[in-house]
Protein backbone atom coordinates (compact mmCIF):
# COMPACT_ATOMS: atom_id res chain seq x y z
CA UNK A 1 0.00 0.00 0.00
CA UNK A 2 1.11 2.88 -0.78
CA UNK A 3 0.30 6.23 1.57
CA UNK A 4 0.61 9.98 1.04
CA UNK A 5 0.41 13.55 1.99
CA UNK A 6 -2.32 15.75 0.95
CA UNK A 7 -0.35 19.04 -0.44
CA UNK A 8 -3.67 20.93 -2.06
CA UNK A 9 -7.89 20.48 -1.23
CA UNK A 10 -9.61 22.03 -4.24
CA UNK A 11 -13.39 20.77 -4.05
CA UNK A 12 -13.77 17.19 -4.94
CA UNK A 13 -9.77 17.16 -6.34
CA UNK A 14 -7.37 16.21 -3.57
CA UNK A 15 -3.69 16.33 -4.66
CA UNK A 16 -1.15 14.10 -2.77
CA UNK A 17 2.26 13.77 -2.56
CA UNK A 18 4.93 10.99 -1.92
CA UNK A 19 2.14 8.01 -4.09
CA UNK A 20 5.01 7.12 -5.96
CA UNK A 21 3.82 3.88 -5.72
CA UNK A 22 0.08 4.00 -6.56
CA UNK A 23 -1.32 3.29 -10.26
CA UNK A 24 -4.21 4.99 -11.93
CA UNK A 25 -7.52 4.64 -10.83
CA UNK A 26 -6.49 2.72 -7.62
CA UNK A 27 -8.84 3.64 -4.84
CA UNK A 28 -7.84 5.48 -2.02
CA UNK A 29 -9.02 6.46 1.56
CA UNK A 30 -8.71 10.18 2.63
CA UNK A 31 -8.13 11.54 5.43
CA UNK A 32 -8.58 10.42 8.91
CA UNK A 33 -12.55 10.01 8.31
CA UNK A 34 -11.37 7.90 5.03
CA UNK A 35 -12.71 9.38 2.39
CA UNK A 36 -13.19 7.33 -0.86
CA UNK A 37 -11.73 8.48 -3.57
CA UNK A 38 -9.79 7.29 -7.11
CA UNK A 39 -6.40 8.51 -8.29
CA UNK A 40 -7.24 9.91 -11.66
CA UNK A 41 -3.76 11.39 -12.89
CA UNK A 42 -0.19 10.87 -11.83
CA UNK A 43 2.80 12.77 -11.87
CA UNK A 44 6.13 11.17 -10.69
CA UNK A 45 5.05 10.97 -7.05
CA UNK A 46 2.35 13.37 -6.99
CA UNK A 47 -1.28 12.09 -7.58
CA UNK A 48 -4.48 13.81 -8.40
CA UNK A 49 -7.56 11.90 -6.72
CA UNK A 50 -11.44 12.62 -6.85
CA UNK A 51 -12.97 12.17 -3.71
CA UNK A 52 -16.25 10.41 -3.67
CA UNK A 53 -17.32 12.44 -0.48
CA UNK A 54 -18.14 15.51 0.64
CA UNK A 55 -14.52 17.27 1.36
CA UNK A 56 -15.16 20.13 3.40
CA UNK A 57 -12.73 19.97 6.52
CA UNK A 58 -9.61 18.27 4.46
CA UNK A 59 -6.62 20.22 5.02
CA UNK A 60 -2.74 20.00 3.61
CA UNK A 61 -0.47 17.37 5.71
CA UNK A 62 -3.71 14.81 6.43
CA UNK A 63 -2.27 11.32 5.17
CA UNK A 64 -4.17 9.31 2.09
CA UNK A 65 -3.74 5.53 1.33
CA UNK A 66 -3.81 3.28 -1.58
CA UNK A 67 -5.59 -0.01 -1.21
CA UNK A 68 -3.67 -0.83 -4.27
CA UNK A 69 -7.01 -1.95 -6.38
CA UNK A 70 -9.36 -0.05 -8.65
CA UNK A 71 -12.50 1.00 -7.94
CA UNK A 72 -14.26 -2.14 -8.04
CA UNK A 73 -17.93 -2.92 -7.64
CA UNK A 74 -19.35 -6.45 -5.80
CA UNK A 75 -20.94 -8.78 -7.71
CA UNK A 76 -23.60 -11.29 -6.56
CA UNK A 77 -26.88 -12.38 -4.71
CA UNK A 78 -28.39 -9.47 -3.08
CA UNK A 79 -27.78 -6.89 -5.91
CA UNK A 80 -31.79 -7.47 -6.81
CA UNK A 81 -34.08 -5.23 -4.90
CA UNK A 82 -31.23 -2.88 -3.50
CA UNK A 83 -30.95 0.63 -3.75
CA UNK A 84 -26.56 2.16 -3.88
CA UNK A 85 -25.50 4.64 -4.26
CA UNK A 86 -23.41 5.83 -7.17
CA UNK A 87 -20.20 3.91 -5.46
CA UNK A 88 -22.56 1.00 -4.50
CA UNK A 89 -22.72 1.82 -0.97
CA UNK A 90 -26.40 0.18 0.34
CA UNK A 91 -28.60 2.52 0.97
CA UNK A 92 -30.88 1.20 2.96
CA UNK A 93 -28.05 -0.43 5.28
CA UNK A 94 -26.55 3.25 5.67
CA UNK A 95 -29.94 4.54 6.73
CA UNK A 96 -30.31 1.81 9.01
CA UNK A 97 -26.85 3.13 10.86
CA UNK A 98 -26.62 6.77 10.57
CA UNK A 99 -29.96 7.62 9.92
CA UNK A 100 -31.64 10.16 6.87
CA UNK A 101 -28.19 11.88 6.12
CA UNK A 102 -25.00 10.45 4.91
CA UNK A 103 -22.03 10.34 7.30
CA UNK A 104 -18.72 10.57 5.42
CA UNK A 105 -16.09 8.00 5.22
CA UNK A 106 -18.47 5.29 6.28
CA UNK A 107 -17.83 2.11 5.37
CA UNK A 108 -20.51 -0.96 4.51
CA UNK A 109 -20.06 -4.22 2.74
CA UNK A 110 -22.38 -3.59 -0.75
CA UNK A 111 -23.44 -7.01 -0.23
CA UNK A 112 -24.72 -8.38 2.62
CA UNK A 113 -22.13 -10.55 4.14
CA UNK A 114 -24.53 -12.00 7.15
CA UNK A 115 -27.57 -13.23 4.62
CA UNK A 116 -26.87 -17.03 3.50
CA UNK A 117 -28.45 -17.81 0.25
CA UNK A 118 -29.23 -21.52 -0.80
CA UNK A 119 -26.48 -22.57 -3.45
CA UNK A 120 -27.66 -25.57 -6.07
CA UNK A 121 -25.03 -27.10 -8.39
CA UNK A 122 -25.68 -27.34 -11.51
CA UNK A 123 -22.18 -29.49 -12.06
CA UNK A 124 -20.74 -32.58 -10.32
CA UNK A 125 -17.33 -33.03 -9.19
CA UNK A 126 -14.81 -34.12 -12.08
CA UNK A 127 -16.72 -31.73 -14.49
CA UNK A 128 -14.66 -29.63 -16.19
CA UNK A 129 -15.32 -25.66 -16.58
CA UNK A 130 -13.48 -23.13 -18.38
CA UNK A 131 -13.87 -19.22 -17.37
CA UNK A 132 -17.97 -17.75 -17.74
CA UNK A 133 -19.97 -21.80 -17.30
CA UNK A 134 -22.32 -21.54 -14.55
CA UNK A 135 -21.59 -23.93 -12.01
CA UNK A 136 -24.73 -23.31 -9.66
CA UNK A 137 -27.77 -21.44 -8.78
CA UNK A 138 -29.16 -19.31 -5.90
CA UNK A 139 -33.04 -18.15 -6.20
CA UNK A 140 -32.39 -14.23 -5.28
CA UNK A 141 -36.39 -13.45 -5.46
CA UNK A 142 -38.71 -15.16 -6.81
CA UNK A 143 -38.46 -14.02 -10.38
CA UNK A 144 -34.32 -13.66 -10.64
CA UNK A 145 -32.39 -16.88 -11.19
CA UNK A 146 -28.90 -15.86 -9.74
CA UNK A 147 -26.43 -17.52 -11.81
CA UNK A 148 -22.78 -18.60 -10.15
CA UNK A 149 -20.40 -18.41 -12.99
CA UNK A 150 -16.64 -18.98 -12.63
CA UNK A 151 -15.02 -15.44 -13.08
CA UNK A 152 -13.67 -13.95 -16.26
CA UNK A 153 -10.37 -14.10 -14.41
CA UNK A 154 -9.75 -18.01 -13.64
CA UNK A 155 -8.20 -19.83 -15.98
CA UNK A 156 -10.69 -23.29 -15.30
CA UNK A 157 -10.40 -27.10 -14.98
CA UNK A 158 -11.46 -29.95 -12.94
CA UNK A 159 -14.11 -29.28 -10.40
CA UNK A 160 -12.79 -30.87 -6.86
CA UNK A 161 -15.65 -30.28 -4.39
CA UNK A 162 -18.60 -28.76 -4.63
CA UNK A 163 -21.90 -28.61 -2.29
CA UNK A 164 -25.01 -27.53 -2.02
CA UNK A 165 -26.46 -25.81 0.96
CA UNK A 166 -26.87 -22.10 2.73
CA UNK A 167 -24.01 -19.93 1.96
CA UNK A 168 -22.77 -16.31 2.28
CA UNK A 169 -21.53 -14.21 -0.48
CA UNK A 170 -17.90 -14.44 0.85
CA UNK A 171 -17.97 -18.57 1.39
CA UNK A 172 -16.69 -20.79 -0.90
CA UNK A 173 -18.77 -23.13 -3.00
CA UNK A 174 -17.12 -24.76 -5.17
CA UNK A 175 -12.60 -25.96 -5.60
CA UNK A 176 -11.32 -26.79 -8.95
CA UNK A 177 -8.34 -28.83 -9.47
CA UNK A 178 -6.12 -25.78 -9.76
CA UNK A 179 -6.35 -24.58 -6.60
CA UNK A 180 -9.10 -21.83 -8.06
CA UNK A 181 -11.90 -21.29 -5.16
CA UNK A 182 -15.18 -20.34 -6.49
CA UNK A 183 -17.80 -18.54 -4.36
CA UNK A 184 -21.16 -16.64 -4.52
CA UNK A 185 -19.31 -13.21 -5.01
CA UNK A 186 -16.91 -11.96 -7.58
CA UNK A 187 -15.32 -8.68 -7.99
CA UNK A 188 -14.78 -6.51 -11.38
CA UNK A 189 -13.31 -2.94 -11.57
CA UNK A 190 -15.98 -0.55 -13.02
CA UNK A 191 -14.12 1.16 -15.53
CA UNK A 192 -13.34 -2.46 -17.16
CA UNK A 193 -15.67 -3.84 -19.63
CA UNK A 194 -16.92 -7.73 -18.85
CA UNK A 195 -15.38 -9.52 -21.45
CA UNK A 196 -17.24 -12.30 -23.69
CA UNK A 197 -17.10 -14.42 -26.31
CA UNK A 198 -18.48 -12.94 -29.99
CA UNK A 199 -21.05 -9.97 -30.08
CA UNK A 200 -24.02 -10.23 -32.17
CA UNK A 201 -26.01 -8.66 -34.92
CA UNK A 202 -28.98 -6.62 -32.98
CA UNK A 203 -31.72 -7.94 -35.11
CA UNK A 204 -34.92 -8.70 -32.08
CA UNK A 205 -36.69 -5.79 -31.04
CA UNK A 206 -36.57 -4.77 -27.34
CA UNK A 207 -40.05 -4.31 -26.97
CA UNK A 208 -41.31 -1.40 -24.66
CA UNK A 209 -44.67 -1.40 -25.26
CA UNK A 210 -44.89 2.53 -26.44
CA UNK A 211 -46.59 2.87 -29.59
CA UNK A 212 -43.88 6.25 -31.01
CA UNK A 213 -41.49 3.86 -29.70
CA UNK A 214 -42.19 0.15 -31.17
CA UNK A 215 -44.21 1.55 -34.69
CA UNK A 216 -41.73 4.68 -35.58
CA UNK A 217 -38.74 4.02 -33.85
CA UNK A 218 -37.94 1.08 -32.72
CA UNK A 219 -34.82 -0.24 -30.26
CA UNK A 220 -33.10 -3.51 -30.93
CA UNK A 221 -32.19 -5.23 -27.97
CA UNK A 222 -28.31 -5.09 -27.14
CA UNK A 223 -29.10 -1.30 -28.50
CA UNK A 224 -28.42 2.12 -27.52
CA UNK A 225 -30.51 4.83 -27.89
CA UNK A 226 -30.66 8.72 -26.04
CA UNK A 227 -33.39 10.56 -24.90
CA UNK A 228 -32.83 14.48 -25.71
CA UNK A 229 -35.00 17.10 -24.71
CA UNK A 230 -35.72 20.08 -22.64
CA UNK A 231 -36.85 20.57 -18.93
CA UNK A 232 -40.08 19.69 -18.67
CA UNK A 233 -40.56 17.28 -21.67
CA UNK A 234 -41.12 13.94 -20.23
CA UNK A 235 -37.35 12.25 -20.41
CA UNK A 236 -38.08 10.98 -16.45
CA UNK A 237 -41.41 9.47 -17.15
CA UNK A 238 -40.25 8.24 -20.60
CA UNK A 239 -37.46 6.32 -18.86
CA UNK A 240 -40.01 5.26 -16.41
CA UNK A 241 -42.20 3.89 -19.06
CA UNK A 242 -38.69 1.86 -20.43
CA UNK A 243 -38.70 0.64 -17.42
CA UNK A 244 -41.77 -0.52 -16.39
CA UNK A 245 -42.23 -2.02 -19.39
CA UNK A 246 -39.69 -3.09 -21.63
CA UNK A 247 -39.10 -6.69 -22.84
CA UNK A 248 -36.10 -6.82 -20.39
CA UNK A 249 -35.48 -9.75 -17.56
CA UNK A 250 -33.02 -7.24 -15.28
CA UNK A 251 -33.46 -3.14 -15.03
CA UNK A 252 -30.66 -1.53 -14.10
CA UNK A 253 -32.14 2.17 -13.14
CA UNK A 254 -29.39 4.70 -12.74
CA UNK A 255 -30.31 8.16 -11.28
CA UNK A 256 -26.94 10.23 -11.93
CA UNK A 257 -27.49 13.73 -11.14
CA UNK A 258 -31.27 14.32 -11.15
CA UNK A 259 -33.38 15.69 -9.14
CA UNK A 260 -33.93 14.32 -5.26
CA UNK A 261 -37.69 14.19 -5.88
CA UNK A 262 -37.38 12.68 -9.39
CA UNK A 263 -35.39 9.46 -7.79
CA UNK A 264 -37.77 9.39 -4.47
CA UNK A 265 -40.58 8.64 -7.33
CA UNK A 266 -38.78 6.11 -8.60
CA UNK A 267 -37.79 4.71 -5.10
CA UNK A 268 -41.39 4.87 -4.10
CA UNK A 269 -43.50 3.82 -6.93
CA UNK A 270 -41.18 1.31 -8.32
CA UNK A 271 -41.91 -1.45 -5.29
CA UNK A 272 -45.34 -0.79 -5.63
CA UNK A 273 -45.62 -1.35 -9.59
CA UNK A 274 -46.73 -5.00 -10.83
CA UNK A 275 -44.32 -5.90 -12.95
CA UNK A 276 -46.82 -7.60 -16.23
CA UNK A 277 -44.34 -10.09 -17.81
CA UNK A 278 -44.43 -11.85 -13.89
CA UNK A 279 -47.06 -10.91 -11.55
CA UNK A 280 -44.65 -9.28 -8.99
CA UNK A 281 -43.02 -6.23 -7.44
CA UNK A 282 -41.15 -4.70 -10.15
CA UNK A 283 -38.17 -4.50 -7.78
CA UNK A 284 -37.71 -8.29 -7.35
CA UNK A 285 -35.68 -7.60 -11.06
CA UNK A 286 -34.53 -4.18 -10.92
CA UNK A 287 -30.92 -2.50 -9.51
CA UNK A 288 -31.49 1.16 -8.19
CA UNK A 289 -28.39 3.32 -8.37
CA UNK A 290 -29.51 6.75 -6.68
CA UNK A 291 -26.90 9.58 -7.25
CA UNK A 292 -29.02 12.55 -7.02
CA UNK A 293 -27.34 16.44 -7.65
CA UNK A 294 -27.28 17.06 -3.79
CA UNK A 295 -24.70 14.33 -3.71
CA UNK A 296 -20.98 15.20 -4.11
CA UNK A 297 -20.62 15.72 -7.91
CA UNK A 298 -17.30 13.14 -8.49
CA UNK A 299 -19.92 10.54 -7.42
CA UNK A 300 -21.78 10.85 -10.63
CA UNK A 301 -18.96 9.99 -12.79
CA UNK A 302 -18.85 6.59 -10.86
CA UNK A 303 -22.18 5.50 -10.45
CA UNK A 304 -22.47 5.30 -14.74
CA UNK A 305 -19.79 2.82 -14.63
CA UNK A 306 -21.24 1.20 -11.44
CA UNK A 307 -24.54 0.72 -13.14
CA UNK A 308 -23.06 -0.61 -16.74
CA UNK A 309 -20.57 -2.70 -14.91
CA UNK A 310 -23.65 -4.54 -13.19
CA UNK A 311 -25.36 -4.60 -16.06
CA UNK A 312 -23.01 -6.33 -17.54
CA UNK A 313 -22.89 -9.30 -15.20
CA UNK A 314 -26.71 -10.14 -15.24
CA UNK A 315 -25.84 -9.75 -19.22
CA UNK A 316 -23.41 -12.70 -18.86
CA UNK A 317 -25.93 -14.71 -16.80
CA UNK A 318 -27.68 -15.23 -20.42
CA UNK A 319 -30.23 -12.16 -19.52
CA UNK A 320 -31.73 -9.47 -21.34
CA UNK A 321 -30.73 -6.00 -19.31
CA UNK A 322 -32.46 -2.43 -20.06
CA UNK A 323 -30.09 0.13 -18.37
CA UNK A 324 -31.55 3.65 -17.99
CA UNK A 325 -28.77 6.31 -17.33
CA UNK A 326 -30.60 9.62 -16.48
CA UNK A 327 -29.10 12.02 -17.20
CA UNK A 328 -25.85 11.29 -18.57
CA UNK A 329 -25.64 15.38 -19.02
CA UNK A 330 -25.29 15.29 -15.56
CA UNK A 331 -22.15 13.22 -15.85
CA UNK A 332 -20.68 14.96 -18.46
CA UNK A 333 -20.52 18.01 -15.95
CA UNK A 334 -18.77 16.29 -13.29
CA UNK A 335 -16.11 15.30 -15.63
CA UNK A 336 -16.04 19.14 -17.03
CA UNK A 337 -16.01 20.00 -13.19
CA UNK A 338 -12.97 17.64 -12.47
CA UNK A 339 -11.28 19.09 -16.14
CA UNK A 340 -11.32 22.43 -14.94
CA UNK A 341 -9.48 21.35 -11.46
CA UNK A 342 -6.86 19.37 -13.21
CA UNK A 343 -6.43 22.78 -15.23
CA UNK A 344 -6.48 20.52 -17.97
CA UNK A 345 -7.24 22.25 -21.74
CA UNK A 346 -10.96 23.04 -22.16
CA UNK A 347 -13.10 21.97 -25.40
CA UNK A 348 -16.20 22.86 -26.28
CA UNK A 349 -17.90 25.19 -24.17
CA UNK A 350 -15.55 24.04 -21.19
CA UNK A 351 -15.90 20.24 -21.33
CA UNK A 352 -12.88 18.15 -21.71
CA UNK A 353 -11.21 17.20 -25.32
CA UNK A 354 -11.77 13.62 -24.51
CA UNK A 355 -15.94 13.94 -23.72
CA UNK A 356 -16.74 12.34 -27.20
CA UNK A 357 -14.45 9.40 -26.28
CA UNK A 358 -15.38 8.84 -22.72
CA UNK A 359 -19.57 8.66 -23.92
CA UNK A 360 -18.29 6.21 -26.61
CA UNK A 361 -16.52 4.16 -23.79
CA UNK A 362 -20.02 4.12 -21.80
CA UNK A 363 -22.54 3.07 -24.87
CA UNK A 364 -20.24 0.75 -26.71
CA UNK A 365 -20.15 -2.10 -24.03
CA UNK A 366 -23.67 -1.97 -24.61
CA UNK A 367 -24.67 -5.10 -26.70
CA UNK A 368 -25.88 -8.68 -27.48
CA UNK A 369 -23.49 -11.02 -27.07
CA UNK A 370 -22.80 -14.64 -26.17
CA UNK A 371 -21.15 -14.78 -23.39
CA UNK A 372 -17.98 -16.69 -22.16
CA UNK A 373 -18.57 -20.26 -21.04
CA UNK A 374 -19.24 -23.26 -22.63
CA UNK A 375 -23.02 -23.71 -23.28
CA UNK A 376 -22.90 -20.43 -25.44
CA UNK A 377 -25.63 -18.60 -23.67
CA UNK A 378 -26.78 -14.99 -24.97
CA UNK A 379 -27.21 -11.80 -23.49
CA UNK A 380 -28.01 -8.51 -24.15
CA UNK A 381 -27.52 -5.22 -22.39
CA UNK A 382 -29.72 -2.29 -23.81
CA UNK A 383 -28.41 1.40 -23.07
CA UNK A 384 -30.84 3.72 -23.10
CA UNK A 385 -29.41 7.40 -21.75
CA UNK A 386 -31.41 10.65 -21.15
CA UNK A 387 -29.86 14.17 -22.36
CA UNK A 388 -30.66 17.06 -20.72
CA UNK A 389 -29.26 20.05 -22.79
CA UNK A 390 -29.59 23.66 -21.86
CA UNK A 391 -32.58 24.77 -22.85
CA UNK A 392 -33.32 22.35 -24.44
CA UNK A 393 -30.16 22.84 -27.59
CA UNK A 394 -29.70 19.81 -29.03
CA UNK A 395 -26.52 21.29 -30.85
CA UNK A 396 -24.80 21.22 -27.48
CA UNK A 397 -21.51 19.24 -26.94
CA UNK A 398 -22.91 15.71 -24.81
CA UNK A 399 -26.13 15.90 -27.00
CA UNK A 400 -23.73 15.71 -29.95
CA UNK A 401 -21.33 13.40 -28.89
CA UNK A 402 -24.33 11.10 -27.96
CA UNK A 403 -26.09 11.14 -30.95
CA UNK A 404 -22.30 10.45 -33.35
CA UNK A 405 -22.63 6.75 -30.87
CA UNK A 406 -26.32 5.39 -30.65
CA UNK A 407 -28.97 4.27 -33.44
CA UNK A 408 -32.02 5.30 -31.78
CA UNK A 409 -32.40 9.15 -31.12
CA UNK A 410 -36.20 9.94 -29.43
CA UNK A 411 -36.31 13.44 -29.66
CA UNK A 412 -38.33 15.00 -26.58
CA UNK A 413 -39.99 18.57 -28.03
CA UNK A 414 -41.40 21.04 -25.47
CA UNK A 415 -44.17 22.06 -27.77
CA UNK A 416 -45.42 18.97 -27.40
CA UNK A 417 -45.35 18.47 -24.13
CA UNK A 418 -46.70 21.85 -23.72
CA UNK A 419 -50.16 20.68 -26.16
CA UNK A 420 -50.03 17.47 -23.63
CA UNK A 421 -49.13 15.53 -26.02
CA UNK A 422 -46.92 12.64 -24.29
CA UNK A 423 -44.70 10.63 -25.09
CA UNK A 424 -43.52 14.36 -26.25
CA UNK A 425 -41.13 12.75 -29.10
CA UNK A 426 -40.98 14.44 -32.27
CA UNK A 427 -41.86 12.17 -35.12
CA UNK A 428 -40.14 13.89 -37.54
CA UNK A 429 -36.51 14.71 -35.94
CA UNK A 430 -36.52 11.52 -34.47
CA UNK A 431 -34.78 8.26 -35.90
CA UNK A 432 -34.01 4.89 -35.61
CA UNK A 433 -31.31 2.99 -37.55
CA UNK A 434 -32.83 -0.30 -36.75
CA UNK A 435 -36.11 0.05 -38.15
CA UNK A 436 -35.45 -1.61 -41.29
CA UNK A 437 -33.45 -4.58 -39.57
CA UNK A 438 -36.91 -4.60 -37.29
CA UNK A 439 -39.35 -4.52 -39.62
CA UNK A 440 -38.39 -7.66 -41.01
CA UNK A 441 -39.09 -9.62 -37.26
CA UNK A 442 -42.29 -7.53 -36.88
CA UNK A 443 -43.26 -8.82 -40.32
CA UNK A 444 -42.76 -12.26 -39.36
CA UNK A 445 -43.26 -12.22 -35.81
CA UNK A 446 -46.97 -9.82 -35.66
CA UNK A 447 -47.78 -8.98 -39.17
CA UNK A 448 -46.66 -9.26 -42.92
CA UNK A 449 -47.69 -5.87 -43.70
CA UNK A 450 -46.41 -4.13 -40.14
CA UNK A 451 -43.29 -1.89 -42.34
CA UNK A 452 -45.86 -1.09 -45.02
CA UNK A 453 -48.10 0.52 -42.24
CA UNK A 454 -44.90 1.94 -40.58
CA UNK A 455 -44.25 3.95 -43.84
CA UNK A 456 -47.65 5.37 -44.40
CA UNK A 457 -47.83 6.59 -41.48
CA UNK A 458 -44.75 8.06 -41.46
CA UNK A 459 -45.70 9.80 -44.85
CA UNK A 460 -48.76 11.16 -44.00
CA UNK A 461 -47.11 12.52 -40.81
CA UNK A 462 -44.35 14.23 -42.95
CA UNK A 463 -46.90 15.53 -45.82
CA UNK A 464 -48.78 16.94 -42.66
CA UNK A 465 -45.92 19.02 -41.52
CA UNK A 466 -45.90 20.17 -45.16
CA UNK A 467 -49.20 21.37 -45.51
CA UNK A 468 -49.24 23.05 -41.71
CA UNK A 469 -47.39 25.77 -43.27
CA UNK A 470 -50.17 26.15 -46.07
CA UNK A 471 -52.93 26.30 -43.65
CA UNK A 472 -50.65 28.54 -41.58
CA UNK A 473 -50.49 31.23 -43.84
CA UNK A 474 -53.83 30.87 -46.01
CA UNK A 475 -56.19 28.66 -43.63
CA UNK A 476 -57.93 25.37 -44.18
CA UNK A 477 -60.33 25.95 -46.98
CA UNK A 478 -57.21 27.02 -49.48
CA UNK A 479 -56.99 22.80 -48.85
CA UNK A 480 -58.06 20.44 -51.54
CA UNK A 481 -60.57 17.86 -50.40
CA UNK A 482 -57.46 15.01 -50.85
CA UNK A 483 -55.08 17.61 -48.81
CA UNK A 484 -57.92 17.86 -45.80
CA UNK A 485 -58.09 14.26 -45.79
CA UNK A 486 -54.26 13.72 -44.98
CA UNK A 487 -54.34 16.55 -42.71
CA UNK A 488 -57.35 14.59 -40.90
CA UNK A 489 -55.53 11.49 -41.04
CA UNK A 490 -52.53 12.59 -39.58
CA UNK A 491 -54.66 14.34 -36.94
CA UNK A 492 -56.22 10.39 -36.28
CA UNK A 493 -52.40 8.91 -36.24
CA UNK A 494 -50.93 11.80 -33.69
CA UNK A 495 -54.41 11.58 -31.46
CA UNK A 496 -55.12 8.27 -31.56
CA UNK A 497 -52.25 6.74 -31.63
CA UNK A 498 -49.09 8.46 -30.77
CA UNK A 499 -50.61 10.08 -27.89
CA UNK A 500 -50.26 7.10 -24.96
CA UNK A 501 -51.44 8.04 -21.09
CA UNK A 502 -48.69 6.34 -18.64
CA UNK A 503 -51.16 6.57 -16.01
CA UNK A 504 -54.27 4.94 -17.54
CA UNK A 505 -54.13 1.35 -16.70
CA UNK A 506 -54.89 0.10 -20.69
CA UNK A 507 -53.02 2.47 -22.51
CA UNK A 508 -50.03 2.59 -20.25
CA UNK A 509 -48.54 -0.49 -22.49
CA UNK A 510 -49.68 -2.01 -25.87
CA UNK A 511 -49.07 -5.24 -27.04
CA UNK A 512 -47.68 -5.56 -30.53
CA UNK A 513 -50.92 -7.06 -31.56
CA UNK A 514 -53.14 -4.60 -30.60
CA UNK A 515 -50.71 -1.72 -31.90
CA UNK A 516 -50.61 -3.74 -35.00
CA UNK A 517 -54.81 -3.30 -34.91
CA UNK A 518 -54.60 0.23 -34.10
CA UNK A 519 -52.35 0.93 -36.96
CA UNK A 520 -54.65 -0.87 -39.38
CA UNK A 521 -57.62 1.36 -38.43
CA UNK A 522 -56.02 4.35 -38.64
CA UNK A 523 -54.70 3.29 -42.37
CA UNK A 524 -57.70 1.89 -43.25
CA UNK A 525 -59.67 4.83 -42.17
CA UNK A 526 -57.58 7.02 -44.67
CA UNK A 527 -57.30 4.39 -47.26
CA UNK A 528 -61.08 4.14 -47.78
CA UNK A 529 -61.77 7.45 -47.37
CA UNK A 530 -59.58 8.85 -50.22
CA UNK A 531 -61.55 5.95 -52.10
CA UNK A 532 -64.97 7.12 -51.02
CA UNK A 533 -63.85 10.80 -51.67
CA UNK A 534 -62.99 10.19 -55.08
CA UNK A 535 -66.20 8.52 -55.84
CA UNK A 536 -67.69 11.70 -54.54
CA UNK A 537 -68.66 11.82 -51.32
CA UNK A 538 -68.57 14.44 -48.72
CA UNK A 539 -65.11 15.56 -46.84
CA UNK A 540 -67.59 16.83 -44.30
CA UNK A 541 -69.05 13.38 -44.24
CA UNK A 542 -65.99 11.53 -43.79
CA UNK A 543 -64.42 13.86 -41.34
CA UNK A 544 -67.94 13.16 -39.23
CA UNK A 545 -68.04 9.98 -39.12
CA UNK A 546 -69.01 8.22 -36.09
CA UNK A 547 -66.48 5.46 -35.77
CA UNK A 548 -64.30 8.02 -36.05
CA UNK A 549 -65.09 8.05 -32.17
CA UNK A 550 -64.48 4.53 -31.58
CA UNK A 551 -61.46 4.59 -33.68
CA UNK A 552 -59.40 6.72 -31.20
CA UNK A 553 -61.25 4.52 -28.37
CA UNK A 554 -59.46 1.41 -29.70
CA UNK A 555 -56.37 2.55 -27.79
CA UNK A 556 -58.72 2.04 -23.97
CA UNK A 557 -59.62 -1.32 -25.53
CA UNK A 558 -58.57 -4.44 -22.46
CA UNK A 559 -56.05 -6.89 -24.55
CA UNK A 560 -58.69 -9.67 -24.38
CA UNK A 561 -61.20 -7.85 -26.46
CA UNK A 562 -59.38 -6.18 -29.16
CA UNK A 563 -59.81 -8.64 -31.63
CA UNK A 564 -63.97 -8.75 -31.16
CA UNK A 565 -63.43 -4.82 -31.18
CA UNK A 566 -61.22 -4.53 -34.49
CA UNK A 567 -63.81 -6.43 -36.71
CA UNK A 568 -66.27 -4.82 -35.65
CA UNK A 569 -64.97 -1.12 -36.07
CA UNK A 570 -63.72 -2.14 -39.19
CA UNK A 571 -67.52 -3.21 -39.91
CA UNK A 572 -68.45 0.06 -39.06
CA UNK A 573 -65.99 1.94 -41.04
CA UNK A 574 -67.27 0.43 -44.20
CA UNK A 575 -70.52 0.76 -43.59
CA UNK A 576 -70.35 4.13 -42.61
CA UNK A 577 -68.42 5.30 -45.72
CA UNK A 578 -70.77 3.36 -47.81
CA UNK A 579 -73.60 5.54 -46.46
CA UNK A 580 -71.37 9.09 -46.64
CA UNK A 581 -71.31 7.70 -50.27
CA UNK A 582 -74.90 6.76 -50.95
CA UNK A 583 -76.05 10.49 -49.15
CA UNK A 584 -73.67 11.88 -51.52
CA UNK A 585 -75.44 10.05 -54.79
CA UNK A 586 -79.18 10.90 -53.40
CA UNK A 587 -78.66 14.10 -53.19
Amino acid sequence: MSKGTITKVAGPLVIADGMRDANMYDLVRVGDERLIGEIIEMHEDRASIQVYEETSGLGTGTSVESTGMPLSVELGPGLITTIYDGIQRPLEKILAQTGNNLKRGIEVPSLDRDKKWHFVPKVSEGDTVVAGDVVGTVQETEVVEHRIMVPPTFKGGVVKSIKEGDFTVDEVVAVLDNGEEIGLMQKWPVRKGRPYAKKIDPNIPLVTGQRVVDALFPLAKGGCAAIPGPFGSGKTVTQHQLAKWADAEIVVYIGCGERGNEMTDVLLEFPELIDPHTGKSLMERTVLIANTSDMPVAAREASVYTGITIAEYFRDMGYSVALMADSTSRWAEALREMSGRLEEMPGEEGYPAYLGSRIAQFYERAGRVVALGSDEREGALSAIGAVSPPGGDISEPVSQATLRIVKVYWGLDAALAYKRHFPAINWLSSYSLYADKLGKWFNTEVADDWTVLRTKMMTLLSEESELDEIVKMVGMDALSEADRLKMEAARSIREDFLHQVAFDPVDTYTSPKKMHYMMTLVCAFYERSAEALSKGASIKDIIDLPVREAIGRFKYIKEDDIDAEFAKIDERLNSELADALNKEEDY
